[in-house]
């Protein structure tokens, strides 16, 4: 595996945790290097706290953290960890979901030391609470601006891969997968008959996502051009490939979706490729009337918590909601006064 922290520049401990990550947890390359970074943050406030070395200096990056063992972890104490987050906070500028996730590093770090390896008696971290953060509805695009994102690749006439920018944001639209789940989609993950497709998740966790006929046929019309070139089986067995017919890169398909948003006149509302996760799954749960629980298997969610909050109502459904309440009809005082003069007045 390739980390974004060289894993020589770390402590021994925080290796072994990497392996254990990787090998035992099956943890994905992305989430490894996020831990790595946290935590050679973490251990470099602490060495320049220790030794007076300013934050943010070419000192402080330069840090060998290598002389960091087991000694010295044993003597962090929950207050350090504390004085840490305020760093992070006031100093690093970082917001409640980045100190969040500084802290699920640490937690897991000392939590591997103690319960799994046994070399700690007690874990600093164990209750220390995560930062609150807020919690904020997810933005998605209406049904009409799907539709109006679809079109715009539609009418692209002057693009080579209309038809493969097609299928990916139809996939988007209605399969609500992640980014990287997408580029990492082979040939062979695909159902002879295109019912469905298999995706790997985060952790490396597989699940089978059914297809629509929308779908089905963006799909098709695809695999007409991607199965017509004359490849080797070893260059490559992506499904989605770029103009160099290698697999095609997260970067790329986020090019692809700020495009047609901008041609759809949607580029305004800062729309991206994960509001196109967020879309499916609103109109799924909004229109399709979908069960929460059967959204969180198709979504690839871990915590059903983190599901629910495509649960929120939108302002049309709760007027909708108030209309329907059988007393919505009953007037009010005014309107008996009212209604009394009229038949006063008729038996006149």
């Amino acid at each position: 595996m390739y980390y974004n922290v060289p894993l020589e520049s770390l402590p021994p401990l925080v290796r072994e945790f990497a392996s254990y990550k990787s090998a035992i947890q099956n943890a994905s390359e992305k989430t490894i290097s996020e831990y790595l970074f946290d935590l050679r943050t973490f251990f470099r406030f602490l060495l320049a706290r220790d030794k007076k070395i300013a934050f943010g200096t070419k000192e402080f990056e330069d840090i060998d953290l290598r002389s960091v063992d087991l000694d010295y972890i044993k003597n962090i104490t929950p207050e350090d960890i504390y004085e840490f987050l305020m760093y992070a906070d006031s100093v690093r500028g970082n917001m409640a979901a980045a100190k969040s996730r500084k802290l699920s590093a640490i937690k897991g770090f000392f939590k591997y030391l103690t319960v799994k390896r046994m070399m700690l008696e007690v874990n600093p971290a164990a209750d220390i609470e995560a930062p609150k953060q807020k919690q904020s509805l997810p933005k998605f695009l209406s049904l009409e601006e799907s539709l109006a994102l679809l079109n715009a690749v539609k009418n692209d006439k002057e693009s080579k891969n209309t038809v493969r920018d097609f299928a990916i944001i139809t996939i988007f639209l209605n399969c609500g997968i992640r980014v990287s789940e997408l580029v990492g989609i082979n040939i062979e993950d695909m159902d002879d008959m295109l019912r469905s497709m298999t995706v790997t998740g985060k952790g490396n966790k597989q699940r089978i996502v059914y297809l629509n006929d929308a779908c089905k046929q963006a799909i098709a019309d695809y695999l007409d051009i991607r199965l017509s070139k004359d490849m080797e089986p070893s260059k490559t067995s992506a499904l989605f490939l770029s103009s160099r017919d290698q697999r095609i890169s997260v970067k790329t398909v986020q090019w692809v979706v700020y495009k047609y948003l901008d041609m759809a006149g949607l580029e305004s509302k800062h729309y991206s490729v994960h509001k196109l996760r967020h879309t499916a799954a609103t109109l799924m749960y909004q229109t399709g009337n979908v069960d929460v629980r059967v959204l969180k298997d198709i979504l690839g969610h871990e915590q059903l918590n983190t599901t629910q909050i495509y649960t929120h109502v939108s302002n049309k459904h709760m007027e909708q909601a108030m209309q329907s309440n059988p007393l919505s009809s009953i007037g009010g005082i005014a309107d008996e006064d009212n209604k009394s003069n009229t038949e006063t007045e008729t038996v006149k």
